[in-house]
C-alpha cells in the first residue's frame, strides 16, 4: 500500500460512495481519468483492505458497509446525537418545519443533522445529493457562515468553490461576488441569513451561525426550511427569534462531550 497513492484511493472511495451504486471498472477508470490497470490495483487494493467488494456475478464494485460503520461510530463520538440531536427535534417541532445542523470543516461545512417538524400538507426534504459538503453561496446556511467571516477570506472560500453550478440552482442564486458581499453585510446586519428560491427553486431557508459568546469564527449553523409558499417573509420574521435562541443554546452546549469511560452524569461532562 506504501507505493499506491492514498488520494487516489480515496478518490475512488468518495466516488462509489455518490450514488451507492456498483459501478465498473472502465467507468471509475474514466470518470478519476485514470488507466484500467492502474485504477484495477487501486480497487484489488481497496478490496483487499475491506473498503470495497466485486460483485462475483457483474465484476462491478462497491463500497462495503465499512465507511458507513467508521462514520456512524465519529458521529456518536461528537456527542451530538445525544447532546443536540434534542435541540433540533424540539425547533422542528415548534416550528412544523425542517431543522439542520452543519458543523465548519476547515474551509467547508458539512450538513451533520437534521429533524423533520412538517407531519402533513407539503414536506419539504432536500434530495439526497443534498448531503455532504454545504454549497456556501446559495444557502442560507452558507451565507450565515461566511457573514461571520473577514470577508476576504470569505470571499477567498467562494470563489475557490466557483459559482459554476448556478445555472442548476434557483432562480435568485446569487451569481457574482458583488452580490455575495452585499448579501454577507445585510445578513451581518440582520443577525440571520435568508435564501428564498436560491438552493432550490419554490424552498425558502433562514439560518443562524453558531458561536460560542456570539464571538469568533462560527462554530456551524442551524437552519429551518420549507416550501416558500409557506416559508412566507412573515413565517421567516416569525421564526428568527427561535432560530437565534437555539444556535445560542447549541454554542453553550458545543464545547461538551462526554467521556468515553466515565459514567453519563453531570461529572462525566468534559470540555473538548
Amino acid at each position: 500500500m506504501s507505493h499506491i497513492p492514498a488520494e487516489r484511493c480515496l478518490d475512488i472511495i468518495g466516488l462509489l460512495a455518490e450514488g451507492a451504486n456498483t459501478m465498473p471498472l472502465g467507468e471509475i477508470a474514466e470518470r478519476l481519468s485514470l488507466p484500467k490497470s492502474g485504477a484495477h490495483r487501486l480497487l484489488s487494493t481497496l478490496v483487499d483492505l475491506g473498503w470495497v467488494a466485486q460483485e462475483p456475478d457483474t465484476g462491478f464494485y462497491r463500497l462495503t458497509m465499512r465507511l458507513a460503520v467508521m462514520g456512524q461510530k465519529f458521529y456518536a463520538a461528537t456527542g451530538i446525537p445525544n447532546i443536540c440531536q434534542p435541540v433540533l427535534d424540539r425547533l422542528a417541532r415548534e416550528t412544523h418545519e425542517f431543522v439542520r445542523l452543519a458543523v465548519a470543516d476547515g474551509d467547508t461545512l458539512v450538513w451533520l443533522a437534521q429533524a423533520q417538524g412538517a407531519t402533513a400538507g407539503l414536506i419539504y426534504q432536500p434530495p439526497s445529493s443534498a448531503t455532504g459538503k454545504v454549497t456556501l453561496y446559495s444557502t442560507a446556511t452558507g451565507k450565515a457562515w461566511l457573514s461571520t467571516m473577514p470577508r476576504e477570506r470569505a470571499i477567498q472560500i467562494v470563489v475557490d468553490m466557483g459559482f459554476g453550478e448556478a445555472d442548476r440552482q434557483g432562480p435568485n442564486v446569487v451569481r457574482s461576488v458583488d452580490d455575495l458581499l452585499k448579501e454577507l453585510a445585510i445578513t451581518e446586519q440582520r443577525g440571520y441569513a435568508i435564501a428564498v428560491s436560491e438552493a432550490e427553486p419554490g424552498v425558502s431557508a433562514l439560518a443562524v451561525p453558531i458561536r460560542v459568546n456570539g464571538m469568533g469564527p462560527a462554530l456551524g449553523t442551524v437552519s429551518v426550511a420549507g416550501p416558500s409558499v409557506r416559508m412566507t417573509a412573515a413565517q421567516i420574521e416569525e421564526i428568527a427569534p427561535r432560530l437565534r435562541s437555539t444556535a445560542a443554546e447549541l454554542a453553550e452546549l458545543w464545547p461538551l462531550r462526554p467521556s468515553a469511560t466515565a459514567p453519563r452524569d453531570r461529572k462525566s461532562i468534559m470540555v473538548a
